[in-house]
């Protein structure tokens, strides 16, 4: 067994050397999500279908290439990396049925990353359940258990997949996640978690289909575990921890009106049905279902539209042969009906609504079940199993303990599940950007805030200006760390998703090298990071085949660091003539949104001000490389700290980097505070270095099979700082010139007269 390299103290990390540690970590790889063989990323609908007959092997890359891979993210100072791996990876072919070669593929990757030097937690991802239902995770097989036809999801909109769009490059950005709240996506995730109390005629093989499914996820999850294990050499180096399921969802578990769209629903996009509007349209039924658009404050109804399945359901037909993976169903769970109309919900002959509430009440006790209900009650119990699979196989490894997405936290503080190897890991995105593919540098808004209740309406939640906005997005992080200090006790913080787009403002980047936008809105989320003393982070993603038209390859999203269609980072100092980003108002930093016309943010007027419309830029044509925001997300970060890191921040715009921190005693002279100070920033021979005492150098360090430029402090005990000023240039400047401050604060004096 290999030693422990890295280890819980309260609420930091620490190496052997007993130095503070801070995660600096990367998602590898959003490419994971699909199969490689054949390769079907989410606009190929050839073969989709076929969902036993597929290969996950050369997933993030293959063997040949991990050395080029991991080289490169090491270089650019990334010390994590959260590896992506799916259900349906494993158990593709059937239940009980691992694909034995993608987990020797998987081993072989791991081996490599430990070469380099890597921290590696593993991350079991899906989004909307499943590629079938419009994102990642489950196997095919899972939907067929459950008594759904995925062929038929397109026509009744039980999920809306780019795979069956009919037009794949039309598929609208972020719409995928709409799918969290239609038929499909609710049926699963409450049979998931709640199938005992809210579909107890649901058996399959004896068992009801929530022990089922979990039960199978578990024992394939804790396979791949064991294989990693026995490969003997991968335990806790570079395998530091495991994280439970990604961004888990109710279903519909603690909906207390089907027919009325929860008030807590914050993503309305296109369709928009309420849970018994999915549930007639899931069983053929037509209906005219609203429909909604997206705006910088938010969801707004933008009409409504006819869905029309002409009689076509989504459930399996009753002829289905249902003995093709060996599972017996109950009688009493009869193919070609709604599950929930043999549950009583509703009646099929009628067509109305019987027990509206049907999932709003605890059956056992009868309890009312909100969201913070079913996280304790529901999830919280699937995640003791989960983390009692794991700690069978590595007693010691740390939980990357991961709630619903932006709910309040299970109440574990003080309790047995309060593990001390627990990780707070929630996930971030500024979803006005994310949702809107642009940077609006002139406002935003504080959707935590909102979330919480902090602000009598959302209008007092929007913060104008970028100084503004960057603080927003550090104390949305800060609160959101704090609430997961009260709920589940003293533990690391580790946001293991946040990110930003890159194909913002119509691609204006692919087609001039200007990435200014994109180093602005990631530069403010590093910032966030950094100032709201997380203890680390995992960027989303690197994908090593992303390009300019499709990104990702995933449903639309592009939000890698690497792409194919991009200029390579150079080695070495950073040249202005490497990069093509330049601020002027020209620049799609300064969009249709940030003009004067617009900078009235008034009730009147903020909905025609969000519109996609309003914040379109001027366009220059042509095919030009760019660092794809490198400015920003090459940086330096302390790789380990001798006490407490008390604070540490990069400022982009002036190049300087400073630490401060409390040490307990003098540094040993075999373990200083170390900083990686990435030459691309300060090259050298144009680095200052300000200390509050004792002695430093920077060097070059060759270890890990990558050459990276460090800065080593020895210093003595009590509070220290260090302040390490590189090279500022205009180009790739995140936040501008003097005349675009001059015209920000312009635009602020503006907006605030009016509010």
């Amino acid at each position: 067994m290999s030693p422990i390299r890295l280890r819980i103290d309260g609420r930091t990390f620490r190496d052997p050397e007993n130095r503070e540690v801070i995660l600096h970590g990367i998602n590898c790889a959003a490419d994971a999500k699909f199969p490689a063989t054949p390769d079907i990323p989410s606009h190929v609908s050839d073969k989709f279908f076929d969902g036993d007959n597929v290969s996950f092997v050369n997933r993030p890359f293959s063997l040949e290439d991990a050395a080029s891979h991991f080289s490169r993210l090491r270089g650019w100072g990334y010390n994590t990396i959260r590896y992506v791996f799916t259900w349906e990876a494993i158990e593709h072919a059937g239940p009980r049925k691992y694909d034995e070669e993608w987990i020797d593929h998987t081993i072989s990757i791991l081996r490599k990353a430990k070469e380099y030097g890597f921290y590696i937690f593993m991350d079991p991802h899906q989004d909307v359940w499943s590629r079938f239902s419009g994102g990642s995770g489950a196997p095919m097989w899972t939907l067929y258990a459950c008594g759904l036809d995925p062929q038929c999801f397109a026509v009744t909109e039980g999920a809306l997949v780019q795979n069956t769009y009919p037009e794949p490059n039309a598929y609208p950005k972020m719409i995928w996640a709409t799918n969290y709240t239609r038929l499909v996506c609710q049926v699963m995730f409450t049979l998931f978690f709640g199938g005992r109390d809210f579909a107890p005629k649901a058996i399959l093989d004896g068992k009801n289909i929530q022990d089922y499914l979990q039960e199978h996820y578990i024992a394939a999850c804790g396979h791949l575990a064991k294989r990693i294990h026995d490969a003997g050499d991968l335990e806790y180096d570079p395998i530091v921890g495991w994280e439970s399921m990604n961004e888990p969802n109710r279903g519909l578990i603690s909906y207390q009106d089907i027919t009325l769209i929860p008030k807590e629903q914050q993503l309305k996009k296109g369709t928009t049905p309420t849970a018994w509007q999915a549930i007639l349209t899931g069983s053929g039924r037509a209906c005219e279902i609203e429909t909604w658009d997206f705006g910088g404050m938010g969801p707004y109804k933008s009409g409504s539209v006819l869905i029309d399945p002409e009689g076509k359901t989504a459930w399996l037909s009753p002829n289905h042969d249902d003995t093709k993976y060996g599972w017996k169903r109950d009688p009493e769970w009869r193919l070609g009906e709604c599950l929930w109309a043999q549950h009583g919900v509703w009646d099929p002959a009628t067509d109305t609504v019987l027990k509206k509430d049907h999932f709003g009440k605890d059956p056992k006790n009868g309890a009312t079940i909100d969201y913070e209900y079913f996280t304790n009650n529901y999830w919280l119990p699937h995640y003791r199993a989960y983390s009692k699979m794991v700690k069978a196989t590595f007693p010691d490894s740390l939980m990357f303990f991961q709630p619903p997405v932006l709910e309040i936290p299970p109440s574990i503080k003080g309790t047995e599940d309060d593990d001390p190897n627990i990780i707070f890991s929630p996930h971030f995105y500024d979803g006005i950007t994310l949702l809107t593919k642009k940077w609006n540098r002139v406002w935003n808004i504080d959707v935590f805030g909102v979330l919480r209740g902090k602000y009598l309406t959302p209008a007092f939640a929007i913060k104008v200006g970028e100084t503004a906005i960057r603080n927003c997005f550090s104390h949305q992080l800060r609160a959101i760390r704090d609430e997961g200090t009260e709920y589940t006790g003293v533990h690391p913080c580790i946001f293991t998703e946040i990110g930003i787009p890159y194909d913002m403002d119509d691609k204006y980047a692919y087609k001039t090298g200007d990435y200014s936008s994109q180093i602005a809105a990631l530069d403010a989320n590093h910032f966030a990071l950094e100032d709201s003393a997380a203890n680390g982070f995992a960027l989303w993603t690197y994908v090593a085949t992303n390009n300019h038209y499709w990104g990702d390859r995933w449903n639309g999203e592009d939000l890698s660091i690497f792409s194919v269609d991009d200029k390579a980072v150079p080695a070495g100092a950073f040249s202005p003539a490497d990069s093509r980003a330049s601020l002027d108002l020209d620049s799609p930093s300064f969009s249709r949104a940030q003009s004067a016309e617009t900078l009235s943010v008034t009730p009147s007027n903020l909905k025609k001000t969000v519109t996609e419309e309003r914040m379109s830029s001027r366009r220059t044509e042509g095919d030009v490389a760019g660092l794809r925001a490198a400015e920003a997300f090459i940086r330096p970060a302390p790789v380990a700290v001798h006490g407490d890191i008390s604070s540490y921040v990069f400022d982009l715009r002036n190049c300087t980097f400073k630490l401060a921190l409390t040490a307990p005693s003098s540094t040993a002279e075999s373990a200083p505070t170390v900083v990686f100070l990435p030459e691309f920033h300060f090259p050298s021979g144009q680095t200052q270095v300000e200390v509050s005492g004792g002695k430093w150098t920077i060097s070059s360090d060759d270890s890990n099979g990558v050459t990276q430029q460090i800065l080593q402090w020895w210093h003595a005990e009590g509070d220290q700082t260090i302040t390490v000023k590189g090279v500022v240039r205009k180009p790739g400047s995140a936040i501008g010139t003097e005349e675009d401050e001059g015209y920000l604060q312009q635009c602020q004096k503006q907006t605030c007269a009016v509010m």
